[in-house]
């Protein structure tokens, strides 16, 4: 698999992976599992889909790292204003402990994969041999949310193993893509403001919903101008894409060693992926439509 192949695959299996796993950011069972513990319900939807509690959606994935301090899941988000992280997550754990609302999280997003794809989906012993192939073995130094993930028996369901290796990918792409943005010489605000702009979203749109105010948009759209990324209308030059561009393909980069696991299984189980992902959107389990979707597109692409 040459380079401009394998960082199509990567990036295709993040997607088909991504509303399988990121559904449980929005799975009602969830949701109605952390109000049992004190946390409030969901504040809104969008298209039908249930959107988190702040405070909740952060302590939940923050315990994944166990109970740790606020500050220490704002670091490994990293994305999401510490302003908004820290006092969320200390809010959480006056309400419940880690242990407690880390089987919430993994009760509520196996019921709502259950609910929309039965304990028995077409292929589920096929992608779970693929998945525990794909992430054994791999190094988590510098990846505190797969980290913590890899610390994590799978729960006793029949899709049990297939969430939690599918949620360790996640997480250690994730973790992954936050490398290649530090490594770039980018903050957390204009990482924002550049993905948008690559994912097509109007400016300031899914940033903002990381907590920024538009005095820090405004200073990153001024540090990304003097840096020759943006024009003078807030667009993309062509350093700027070829910038944007270079933290994707360093992301990809680093999920050499899931590609190599996998070897020529990796688009058998991106094929078997997508048919979940779809079931899973259309029961308004994960947003409709998204930067997520590369995965399952016919012209199969990547972003520019």
């Amino acid at each position: 698999m040459d380079t401009p192949d394998a960082a199509t695959t990567a990036r295709r299996l993040g997607g088909a992976l991504e509303p399988v796993i990121g559904q449980v950011y929005f799975s009602p069972e969830c949701h109605r599992r952390y109000v049992d513990l004190g946390f409030d319900a969901s504040p809104a939807d969008s298209g039908g889909v249930a959107l988190p509690d702040g405070p909740a959606y952060m302590t939940s994935r923050g315990s994944l790292m166990g109970q740790v301090r606020g500050e220490v899941v704002a670091a490994a988000f990293a994305v999401f204003d510490p302003k908004v992280v820290v006092p969320g997550v200390e809010h959480g754990w006056t309400l419940t402990d880690a242990d407690t609302i880390c089987a919430a999280r993994d009760a509520g997003a196996l019921e709502q994969l259950e609910r929309v794809l039965g304990a028995d989906p077409d292929g589920r012993e096929r992608v779970e041999e693929l998945l525990v192939r794909a992430s054994d073995g791999l190094r988590i130094g510098g990846r505190p949310l797969a980290a913590g993930i890899s610390a994590l028996d799978a729960p006793d369901h029949p899709l049990g193993v297939i969430w939690r290796r599918g949620d360790l990918l996640r997480e250690y792409r994730g973790d992954s893509h936050t490398a290649a943005w530090v490594d770039a010489g980018l903050d957390a605000v204009q990482i924002g403001l550049l993905t948008e702009l690559f994912w097509g979203l109007p400016q300031r749109s899914y940033a903002r919903t990381r907590g920024w105010s538009d005095a820090d948009f405004d200073h990153a759209t001024e540090t990304l101008r003097t840096r020759g990324a943006l024009d003078a209308d807030g667009g993309f030059t062509e350093a700027g894409r070829e910038l944007r561009e270079g933290v994707e393909v360093r992301t990809d980069e680093q999920m050499r060693p899931v590609l190599d696991a996998l070897g020529d299984d990796a688009e058998e189980l991106i094929e078997l992926l997508l048919p979940w992902g779809r079931a899973v959107r259309a029961a308004a389990g994960y947003l409709a439509s998204g930067p997520h979707d590369l995965a399952d597109r016919d012209d199969r692409a990547a972003p520019s």
